[in-house]
């Protein structure tokens, strides 16, 4: 141990003692740092400064004309771009786009073609037109730049689509809304009308019992006639305002059926956005896999632009999913509430209510999988490719069953509602001639009262016609009374205030977008910059040992004599080591003092970057003191798969198998999992398996040098020897 010490001294003071030396020491702490801070600095926020990848924009559309209002949904993108500065939008024309994009003065273009309004306006006819937005991309200019120009296309497509179901929906509810409004406001009028009939229902025994009681006490049936008559007044007010709700009633179910044809457009639109919004989702898994292949190709080139896209891919996919189930939701609430659970209407429409049923189960499961997939690559786990074929079965097989639901709307979903329509129109029909029947019958039972009085006056000779008069008026009241209880089990006039009587904004901007992500990040990390200093540093470090062995001595050359080959080797390790730890201490201090990173722990940041440097120190020492130029040329390839098998920028799983095959045996993946524990929070068991790990490797790396220096050194000495008379090699 003192031979080993006093080697080391000997190489402090000899590099105190020459300036030129100690300038050079100097120099070589402090390269490291440079070398990871422009790295990481270059590389801070990359996804938050967007604005500046111009894309061209035109606008070739000449509007349209929808429902007697214009429509000019290209002036309305283009307006709605100018205010968002997420991408350097562009507005010019069509040929200084193409131009620009295929000589690289854009990195893509979106061209609004000129029937672009007029097809959004064909939702109306029978067979309507999809509206096209012409995106063109160069991919030759940059490998990441056109994923971020996709996203923004992705972008205003979906503006489009939101503002287009926010638009068509409000009107319709707006006008449901009306009439439910004016419903609402005559209520009391149609409840007296209710309430009319069922007292004349009452009232029919007590004139049965008085006419009765008539042929035994004259006095006393003349006392409850002239009661009956009294009240009677207050009858005929009541029917003469019965009578005005009926003719009231007929206008507003007028206006009611005129809009309520509207809906079954209305319900087959909802379906045709459903089955856009699945296809949409099946788009999206051929993106996922082309996303997960480019990421893949890309993972040699140190880019870090392969895991946005597939983060996009995966979002864009969940959300088509999350907006097909809240359609099928509120397309299953609509067709329950006008045909309802038990009646006929409700039973025409079970089926297609049973296969909305089977698609939200089958969009659940894909829903499933798509999260499962998420936190696959957000655990940096290989992606199950069963899942990945699961996932586009489920696609398939959904596509094909809302294509088979909206080819057969119209046969079956179509006159289901219809009927369900039309025979709330022929119920509220018979409840406008019951009570004009009900109003018809009062000024007969004046009439009847009118006798009964005379009959009375005149004696018990008449009372026997009045009471053969009466069971056929009790007849029709009793009648009437039946009907609109019937009726009413069917469902009363309030479900239906209550169904037009909905706020039309609010569900209007509900199907635009009915649901929104919720994001929960976990160990967040504000910037992509220090996100990435994990990486960068652990190269860095790895240079910064390369560049020591590069331009100092690891054997002592015709002074080795004097030492055994394990003192030489310790002894000239330890100035190696001091050198290698400055240059640790100068690169993590400098990421977290001077560059301002992002780190929670910064002194286990620290802590953890001397540990690395000494292991990686020790493993090219090593491999340099064994083999001398061989040893430097295999720690440049250590270095060189290293870059692209520990998942430094790239999810290891999206990489080749060799890479994967090699991950778990390299220093670099503990040392960047280390790093990465310090800078997002630790979790205790990830930090001792590292630490285990680099230790491991020390312990390995010593071992070797020890047994293997004495011979290698002999082996080597003549082949150095060689290398020296080429005057090329030191």
């Amino acid at each position: 141990m003192k031979r080993i010490l006093t080697l080391y001294g000997h190489d402090l003071r000899s590099i105190y003692k020459s300036w030129t030396t100690l300038i050079i020491i100097i120099g070589l702490a402090c390269l490291p740092s440079l070398y990871a801070w422009f790295n990481i600095k270059a590389t801070w926020d990359p996804y938050g400064n967007t604005q500046g990848i111009p894309l061209a924009v035109v606008n070739n559309d000449t509007g349209a004309v929808l429902e007697g209002k214009p429509l000019r949904l290209g002036d309305d993108i283009v307006e709605e771009l100018r205010h968002n500065d997420k991408i350097g939008w562009v507005f010019t024309s069509e040929s200084k786009a193409r131009e620009g994009v295929r000589r690289g003065d854009y990195y893509a273009s979106l061209v609004i073609p000129t029937d672009f309004s007029k097809k959004i306006a064909t939702v109306l006819d029978d067979e309507p037109d999809k509206a096209v937005i012409i995106y063109t991309v160069n991919e030759k200019i940059n490998a990441v730049a056109p994923k971020i120009t996709s996203s923004g296309a992705s972008a205003v497509i979906e503006e489009v689509r939101q503002q287009f179901v926010k638009t068509a929906n409000g009107t319709i509810f707006r006008i449901l809304n009306e009439v439910g409004v004016e419903l609402e406001n005559e209520l009391p009028t149609i409840n007296k009308v209710r309430e009319l009939v069922f007292k004349l229902e009452g009232i029919f025994p007590e004139l049965n019992q008085a006419a009765a009681l008539a042929e035994r006490d004259i006095s006393r049936a003349d006392g409850l006639v002239r009661k009956v008559q009294d009240n009677l007044p207050l009858a005929a007010q009541l029917a003469k305002e019965g009578e005005e709700l009926t003719g009231k009633l007929v206008r507003y179910l007028g206006v009611s059926s005129e809009v309520l044809e509207g809906v079954p457009a209305a319900v087959k639109q909802n379906l045709q956005l459903l089955e856009q919004s699945i296809l949409a989702t099946q788009q999206f898994i051929p993106l996922l896999r082309e996303s997960a292949g480019q990421a893949g190709a890309e993972a040699g080139a140190g880019v870090g632009g392969g895991s946005a896209a597939i983060e996009a891919s995966l979002t864009a996919a969940q959300n088509s999913v999350e907006r097909g189930t809240a359609a099928i939701d509120g397309i299953s609430s609509l067709l329950r509430q006008l045909g309802g659970e038990s009646t006929a209407a409700g039973g025409a429409l079970s089926p297609a209510l049973n296969q909305l049923q089977e698609l939200k189960s089958e969009l659940l499961r894909q829903g499933q999988l798509l999260t499962s997939i998420r936190d696959a690559v957000d655990k940096q786990e290989q992606v199950d490719a069963e899942r990945l074929k699961e996932l586009s079965r489920l696609s398939d097989e959904t596509a094909e069953r809302i294509r088979g639901l909206v080819s057969g709307y119209d046969s079956g979903i179509e006159p289901a509602i219809t009927g369900a329509l039309n025979g709330a129109k022929s119920r509220a029909e018979e409840a406008q001639k019951l009570l004009q029947e009900a109003s018809s019958s009062l000024p007969e039972m004046e009439q009847i009262l009118k006798d009964a009085a005379r009959g009375l006056r005149v004696g018990g000779a008449e009372l026997a016609a009045i009471r053969g008069r009466l069971p056929d008026a009790q007849e029709r009241v009793a009648s009437a009374a039946d009907r609109i209880r019937e009726l009413e089990k069917q469902g009363n006039i309030q479900e239906v205030i209550d169904l037009l009587r909905n706020n039309f904004e609010k569900e209007s901007a509900f199907f635009a977008e009915p649901v929104r992500l919720q994001e929960q990040k976990l160990f967040p990390i504000p910037n992509y910059g220090s996100a990435m200093s994990p990486f960068f540093t652990t190269m860095s470090l790895w240079a910064g040992a390369l560049m020591l062995v590069s331009l100092l001595a690891v054997n002592l050359g015709s002074e080795e004599g004097g030492y055994r080959s394990y003192q030489v080797y310790f002894g000239r390790f330890l100035t190696f080591l001091t050198i290698a730890l400055v240059q640790s201490v100068l690169v993590t201090a400098g990421d977290i003092y001077i560059l301002k990173a992002y780190v929670v722990h910064p002194w286990a940041f620290i802590g953890f970057g001397l540990l690395i440097s000494a292991v990686f120190m020790l493993i090219v020492y090593t491999l340099v003191s064994l083999l001398g130029n061989a040893g430097k040329a295999l720690s440049i390839v250590l270095l060189v798969l290293q870059l692209a098998g520990s998942g430094g920028t790239f999810p290891i799983e999206v990489t080749p198998s060799f890479f994967q095959a090699i991950y778990h045996w390299l220093p670099f993946t503990y040392a960047i999992s280390l790093l990465r524990e310090a800078v997002g929070g630790i979790v205790d068991d990830r930090v001792v398996r590292d630490l285990w790990s680099m230790l491991g490797y020390a312990a390995v790396t010593i071992v070797l040098g020890i047994t293997l220096k004495p011979y290698l050194n002999r082996l080597s000495s003549r082949l150095l020897r060689k290398e020296k008379t080429s005057r090329l090699l030191h």
